[in-house]
């Protein structure tokens, strides 16, 4: 990995000698590598920072000492490159303030990237930032010192063409964003500059097409096909080579696919592939709310004095300080003066916990079928859920009825007990089994919770909801449990267990308005990797 600690050096000098390449988003943990890093002196970043902080306003507590307004400087003000820390938990409202600013002011952004595989800066930034490089595999012997290079030049020059085929290169691998070809043409500009040259160089342009397009790709092209042997020239042509060497460049367009595929991260594309595949969903925490108790903290609001929420007493001041002397001479009495206008409340972003229901059709057609299977990817989720600190229920369903066989819970050995347990036989009551996960659903999302039910069956309903046996009854009265479920905002989740997909278990999907995975010949791995693709985050 000594290959990805160069690279992060030559970023860092680029920056440093061309603010307007936007920065780098460095994915490293804190520790001895980080450490090592040269990182410029710069303003350093809170990804909790407030508008007050980033750009400046009243002081406070000087105005209210004073009597006279007083203003101060935000952190955005000071000169430097900016560096955010633990960028992963930058929060959108921050990443949108700092893309207007660096649009407006070109500046360096470092992004230093602590965050696991499902954790990234927001687009934004990481769009702004013309490098990625990840240290995660970087160890301490391969860490070396900043290379001496050359005097950089004040300008290099760049033939007109290479901007054509830049754009082309990055349309072939599928980037959609304009700001990459202009990144590609300062970097390789820059780097020229680094060389001490005044012209770029073929070499400068494949590596910084390597550079920008390598983290940014999202798809492969097929080389391109090989061309009949061009026509040799003809004797009246007149030959200009040496005249346009160094002004316009001709560069092989082999030579830039491979200098960016060479620079592709191991499992890029992959990932890619899979978050499109699974676009809102994947395991994760429950639904962000509102609160104004408890919570992450957000900018706060003009509010009224009530119960409900708490006041901001220093947004509340700071609102009411540039009035007082005018409110002093209206009233012609001394001290503070505070309105309701002036009134600012608290406000907080928590996150709820999941519960993921199970709803199981233990019925006489399941058992025969795949209940071992959906048995076993069950409980390989619970292991999943587990580990992410979920919470679990298990609803059974067989015979002419449903049973809540374990409320929320995040103890895995009891639930594990109960899914071992659970028996076979008798009648579909599909409906109920709705029912039943329906109305834990609903009291889970009063106590907090953001559920999800994962409905695992082989949609032969033959039990009514009174018992009875009648298909067409039955069939109905799911689509009438479907339908309440859906009204109620609860998110779900089919996995039609049976030997063949049923026609009529997607239906009830798509009431339900939920996704349909036939699996009729999946073991319990496969079964276990579907549904956790498909949960909602």
């Amino acid at each position: 990995m000594a290959e990805a600690w160069d690279y992060a050096l030559l970023a860092l000098r680029l920056v440093a000698l061309d603010p307007a390449l936007g920065g780098v988003h460095l994915r490293a943990r804190s520790g001895p590598v980080r450490d090592a890093l040269p990182l410029p002196d710069g303003v350093r970043l809170h990804p909790a920072i407030g508008d007050d902080a980033l750009f400046g306003g009243l002081d406070l507590a000087t105005t209210l000492a004073t009597g006279q307004l007083q203003s101060q400087t935000g952190v955005l003000d000071r000169p430097g490159p900016l560096i955010l820390t633990m960028a992963e938990r930058c929060q959108p409202q921050l990443a949108a303030r700092l893309a207007a600013h660096l649009d407006a002011q070109p500046r360096a952004l470092i992004l230093l990237d602590e965050g696991t595989d499902e954790e990234t800066p927001p687009a934004a930034l990481c769009e702004r930032a013309a490098f990625r490089v990840d240290l995660s595999g970087v160890a301490l012997s391969d860490i070396t010192a900043l290379p001496e290079g050359p005097e950089p030049t004040t300008h290099a020059t760049l033939g007109p063409d290479i901007a054509a085929q830049m754009t082309a290169l990055a349309a072939a691998y599928g980037i959609d964003s304009m700001r990459a070809p202009s990144l590609a043409l300062r970097c390789a500009r820059a780097l020229a500059r680094l060389d001490g040259m005044s012209t770029v160089t073929e070499e400068h342009v494949a590596t910084a097409c390597g550079l920008v397009f390598g983290h940014r790709a999202t798809q492969v092209p097929q080389p391109p096909q090989e061309d009949d042997p061009p026509q040799a020239p003809q004797d009246d042509v007149p030959d200009d080579t040496e005249d346009r060497q160094g002004a316009d460049l001709d560069i092989p367009d082999e030579l830039l696919l491979e200098a960016v595929r060479a620079m592709i991260p191991d499992g890029l594309l992959d990932r890619l592939r899979a978050t499109r595949a699974a676009t809102g969903k994947g395991a994760g925490s429950g639904a962000k709310t509102r609160s104004n108790r408890r919570g992450r903290p957000l900018p706060s609001r003009p509010g009224r004095l009530d119960t409900a929420a708490r006041i901001d007493v220093v947004a509340t001041l700071r609102a009411a300080a540039p009035w007082q002397t005018i409110r002093r001479d209206e009233t012609g009495r001394a001290g503070l003066h505070i309105r309701a206008t002036d009134i600012h409340t608290c406000r907080y972003e928590e996150k709820t916990d999941r519960l993921l229901i199970f709803a199981v059709d233990a019925s006489g057609s399941a058992a025969l079928a795949r209940l071992a299977e959906a048995k076993g990817a069950v409980e390989l989720l619970l292991t999943q859920a587990y580990a992410r600190r979920d919470h679990v229920a298990l609803v059974s369903f067989r015979g002419t009825g449903a049973e809540i066989l374990l409320p929320p819970t995040r103890s895995l050995v009891q639930t594990k007990r109960r899914l071992a347990a659970l028996p076979g036989g008798g009648g579909t009551p599909l409906a109920a089994g709705l029912d039943s996960a329906g109305e834990l659903a609903i009291q889970a999302r009063r106590r907090g919770m953001t559920p999800t039910i994962c409905l695992l069956t082989d949609g032969k309903a033959n039990i009514a909801r009174d018992g009875a046996g009648d298909r067409a009854r039955a069939a109905a009265d799911a689509q009438t449990a479907a339908r309440m479920i859906r009204a109620q905002g609860i998110e779900a989740l089919i996995i039609d267990t049976g030997q063949r997909p049923n026609p009529q278990l997607r239906v009830l999907a798509q009431t339900l308005d939920a996704p349909y995975l036939p699996l009729p010949r999946a073991d319990s791995h496969r079964l276990a990797r579907a549904v956790d693709a498909a949960l909602p985050a």
